[in-house]
């Protein structure tokens, strides 16, 4: 059985190479990562080791906006990495953060997700309007990135207020597909990456949502004040824009921030479909 991911999951990805001859403390790095990235960041790790084996990586997940209330807090991150390009933004605004690190390391992905193998997954409105869909899951917009692009899909498809009554709002994006996951919900939109990764995607069925339908969702990192006198973790983020850490977005659904789609050649779940490019008629693209 998967291990559920709650509100807040510390996950620790260290990596520590024991010298021969010599024992000496390895350098270590504290990132703060947006909840979607929860998947990812363990095979990141494990590229950064390969190249730069005596850094330690601690990594925390959370919503990108209670991230930078911690960071602006005083809590000790060295690499915020964002859902978003805003909270960035805002963090270095507020002097918690260097303006110059700042870079665009991923482009998100948003699907409308079930577990339930009787729903009509046909289009988005099919789902919503459903007498039998209770409820809908998506991350809290006040703080996740990826709530905000749920309620701009709802908007211009004319469904927000069909949706209103049963909207259930996830702490982050990894609570919300654990609605979905275990069935307490009964679909949710999420991020792509985590449908695909290795724990979730044989289970359920989605439809990967037309970038059209909402606002891009650039995901920026960038290098907190305490971070920008560390020089590992400096490494860390320009590690995460070269081709080996581009090629394990690209594995986890991201597109990437020249514009290259990186869908192409995912294996989709039976059922599990991008919807066509208009995205307005929500039907099922024609392979």
């Amino acid at each position: 059985m998967a291990r559920s991911i709650g509100a807040f999951q510390r996950a620790t990805l260290g990596f520590i190479l024991a010298g021969v001859g010599t024992c000496s403390a390895a350098e270590h790095v504290a990132v703060a990562a947006a909840a979607n990235l929860v998947y990812v960041l363990e095979p990141l790790r494990a590229e950064f080791a390969r190249t730069d084996p005596g850094v330690d990586v601690e990594s925390e997940i959370g919503a990108s906006g209670n991230l930078v209330a911690q960071i602006s807090n005083g809590a000790p991150y060295d690499v915020f990495l964002s859902a978003d390009m805003e909270y960035p933004k805002r963090l270095i605004q507020s002097g918690g953060a260097q303006a110059s690190s700042l870079v665009t390391f991923a482009v998100g992905k948003l699907a409308l997700w079930t577990t339930r193998p009787d729903l009509d997954l046909s289009s988005i409105d099919s789902v919503v309007r459903n007498p039998r869909v209770a409820k809908l899951a998506i991350a809290n917009p006040s703080v996740a990135p990826y709530g905000q692009a749920a309620e701009q899909v709802l908007a211009k498809l004319g469904l927000a207020e069909a949706a209103k009554a049963k909207l259930v709002f996830g702490e982050n994006i990894t609570q919300t597909a654990e609605y979905v996951s275990s069935g307490n919900a009964d679909a949710g939109f999420v991020a792509l990456s985590l449908i695909l990764s290795p724990k979730l995607k044989d289970k359920g069925r989605w439809l990967e949502i037309p970038p059209a339908l909402y606002d891009p969702i650039s995901q920026g990192g960038v290098l907190t004040t305490r971070g920008a006198a560390n020089p590992a973790a400096r490494r860390y983020l320009a590690f995460l824009t070269n081709p080996a850490a581009r090629k394990v977005f690209a594995q986890f659904g991201y597109g990437l921030p020249d514009g290259s789609q990186s869908t192409a050649g995912v294996p989709m779940p039976a059922g599990s479909r991008p919807l066509d490019a208009g995205g307005i008629s929500g039907r099922l693209a024609v392979e």
